[in-house]
């Protein structure tokens, strides 16, 4: 059975049970049989369906806020994730047609020659619950746009999600067979990808996910998409606008109860202004209110399962016992207990401490003190992920001669934790391969395929 526990009370909020291997393999092949079809249709046609599923999605928004917060414990104030589910479909929706074109190399009189873009079939989507939605539709939407069936299967801790978006986008038009939202157990989807039963696999989870994900894809050729852990940095420059940079760091580090794939897990800071840095972050953390998500004044609410809080616990207690300093005094927030964590802030880390090289996933921050750009690159850099990294100066030619040292995805200067659907979106090391949204993302959702037709 998979099971939702509520962070909020601990109760079962849903249980659902998973496919048997016999009723799996029947989905799959549904999905091979009505694909064809669906890929036939012209794309303006697939991509208005999948535009219109979308804003269905949005018409249920009122109802979807509250069940995100049973679910994985997000504060109702902040009003789910549809405008940023909406500006991802809607980008790739737009781009479609240039993404998609024939690329044209000869049309005489004597050859034909043109590169066709393909849908690789059945795309199989494995979505996390800590942005349910978002998350889903980064693949989802250009995955049907470009042709393919897609099986979404999502987490035990989000089952309502997938249910959401089929229910949408069946009430849209698109065939039930063409979007099935699935429920697996681990081992019935590791055994579907083993034997070749999709053209492409797109996960976003843990590391050990990631693994094994690729253990069962081996020597099958299916191609993956992997976006796994992180411990994204911010670099706060001694040219910094220091207000903004701790506003917008911070939040990175502690929206959503710290549970963001690019949220902020470590910070570096230039000697000059890390004490002014530091009390400013330490102002703002003091001002945010834990409790039940359920409740309007409430900004972090718990996480998204007591497991998820201990690690977090344990790694900032190891760091307190190590030496780190905690500026967040812990009767500040008498709510903490269980999957209800309290924010924290550490100084005096080192990486040599867990809470500065492990995913921690959770509301605290490391903060150090740099000397120079070069220290800062080097300790960036010293971690087993690459995601994003946030880099703050007034020097934009400095930032981007910083970002081209940085081993990471996507650098960003003067913002962090955002999802531009324009750029590719991509992680190197542990992190994962592959990369979604943007015109790559169409690329890697389709397969291209040449014609050389010699005339008569």
């Amino acid at each position: 059975m998979i099971t939702c526990i509520s962070p909020i009370d601990g109760s079962v909020y849903a249980e659902r049970t998973p496919l048997g291997a016999s009723d799996a393999a029947a989905a799959v092949a549904r999905a091979r049989n009505a694909q064809a079809a669906w890929a036939a249709r012209p794309l303006a046609e697939r991509i208005a369906l999948v535009q219109d599923g979308v804003a269905r999605v949005g018409a249920m928004n009122d109802a979807i806020v509250p069940e995100l917060a049973h679910q994985m414990g997000r504060p109702v104030r902040y009003g789910g994730e549809f405008g940023g589910f909406n500006e991802r479909a809607t980008y790739m929706a737009d781009i479609a047609q240039d993404a998609l074109a024939d690329l044209v190399i000869e049309d005489s009189d004597k050859f034909r020659r043109v590169i066709k873009r393909v849908p690789h079939g059945v795309v199989l989507v494995v979505a996390p619950w800590n942005y349910p939605y978002m998350t889903a539709i980064n693949t989802v939407a250009p995955a049907l746009i470009a042709g393919n069936a897609v099986m979404l299967k999502h987490a035990s801790q989000t089952p309502l999600v997938g249910e959401r978006m089929a229910e949408a986008f069946h009430a849209a038009g698109i065939p039930d067979d063409v979007f099935q939202n699935v429920f697996l157990d681990h081992q019935t989807t590791s055994d579907l990808i083993a034997a070749k039963s999709f053209g492409f696999v797109n996960f976003t989870g843990s590391v050990g996910g990631g693994r094994a994900i690729e253990t069962a894809a081996a020597g099958t050729f299916t191609g993956v998409g992997l976006e796994l852990g992180g411990k994204d940095p911010g670099y706060v420059c001694n040219d910094a606008d220091v207000q903004a940079a701790a506003d917008t760091l911070i939040d990175g580090a502690m929206f959503n109860s710290g549970q963001c794939c690019c949220g902020i897990e470590r910070i570096y800071v230039a000697e000059a202004v890390f004490d002014d840095f530091v009390a400013k972050a330490v102002e703002i953390v003091k001002g945010y209110k834990l409790g039940n998500p359920l409740d309007p004044e409430t900004t972090i609410g718990p996480m998204a399962h007591v497991r998820f809080a201990d690690t977090v616990r344990e790694q900032t207690a190891e760091a307190i016992a190590a030496g780190a300093t905690a500026h967040i005094d812990p009767a500040d927030f008498p709510q903490d207990g269980g999957a209800y964590l309290m924010p924290q802030i550490l100084t005096n880390v080192t990486h040599d401490m867990r809470v500065m090289r492990e995913e921690s996933f959770g509301p605290v921050v490391g903060i150090m003190a740099v000397k120079d750009d070069a220290e800062a690159i080097r300790l960036m850099n010293d971690s087993d992920y690459g995601l994003t990294a946030s880099v703050w100066t007034q020097d934009a030619a400095r930032a981007e001669a910083i970002a081209d040292q940085i081993e990471t995805g996507t650098v960003f200067m003067n913002r962090a934790d955002y999802l531009d659907p324009a750029l590719c979106w991509t992680g190197c090391k542990d992190t994962g391969r592959g990369g979604g949204l943007s015109v790559i993302g169409y690329h890697n959702l389709t397969r291209p395929k040449s014609y050389h037709l010699k005339k008569a």
